[in-house]
């Protein structure tokens, strides 16, 4: 199991945050900031809440990020100054529906220009950061990347078919992370994967969905957030290079 514990030599131990604007990210910026066992947290994002931070903002530093290709490798190369210091990369991008598209419930729904976007954001992005990150993330302490993915990516779980761009970008996620873990695992072996599925929250992503679900399931970002965090801390983390679990610590089948 990872610890936050830092050792005399390396004194400095750093949590990254991608997806900064978000709910949940910016409940988790929260926690991580009033955890002194952190020094710094590095936010990423595209803009950012001049009230994300309330009496730590001396450990948070903040980039901006268009999300494109050129952006991602330039951040990934100021943040090799923290190499060998992160124990902690949370990848928190997702996209389900936006004003121009909803989740597809036939196939006749199915368009390449909302296949191509979902994608972008769901599977290209997160992959793009692992690929960047790659240099940064050599950790004698061991270093946790967890990545929100979701239930509906398991493709052994579908059985009800339809979302068509969602599932599909899920289930390329876990399918790369997977055999990113892989390639860590021969040259990073302290690194690890958490493929995250956080449950149904109230976000803008669920907002419009949120009438089918029972109050007990529907989350709120502190929840998942506290769920997520004593996850990582709990012993059920195994050493496997990569597991796909839920919010409440159960395997999900990929």
């Amino acid at each position: 199991m990872l610890g936050n514990s830092t050792s005399e030599e390396n004194a400095n131990n750093v949590a990254i945050v991608i997806g900064a604007n978000s709910k949940i990210a910016i409940s988790l910026i929260k926690r991580l900031g009033n955890d002194e066992s952190f020094t710094e947290i590095v936010t990423i994002g595209r803009q950012f809440s001049d009230n994300v931070e309330t009496g730590f903002s001396n450990k948070v530093s903040r980039f901006n990020c268009d999300y494109a290709e050129a952006s991602i490798r330039e951040i990934c190369e100021q943040l090799k100054v923290h190499k060998g210091q992160i124990s902690r990369v949370f990848i928190c991008n997702g996209i389900l529906h936006d004003t121009q598209f909803q989740p597809e419930k036939r196939i006749e729904d199915v368009t390449a220009e909302n296949l191509h976007k979902v994608f972008e954001v769901n599977a290209i992005i997160p992959m793009l950061w692992i690929k960047y990150l790659k240099p940064v993330l050599a950790n004698e302490q061991g270093c946790l990347v967890t990545v929100f993915s979701a239930r509906i990516g398991s493709i052994e779980d579908n059985r009800k078919g339809g979302w068509y761009a969602y599932r599909g970008s899920k289930a390329a996620l876990n399918m790369l992370l997977k055999t990113a873990a892989i390639e860590y695992e021969r040259v990073l072996k302290g690194t690890r994967f958490l493929v995250f599925h956080p449950g149904t929250t109230d976000t803008p992503l669920s907002k419009p969905f949120q009438k089918y679900v029972s109050q007990n399931k529907l989350f709120k970002p502190e929840f998942v957030t506290d769920q997520l965090l004593a996850l990582i801390e709990r012993d059920s983390l195994t050493d496997d290079n990569i597991q796909f679990l839920g919010w409440d610590g159960n395997e999900i089948p990929w």
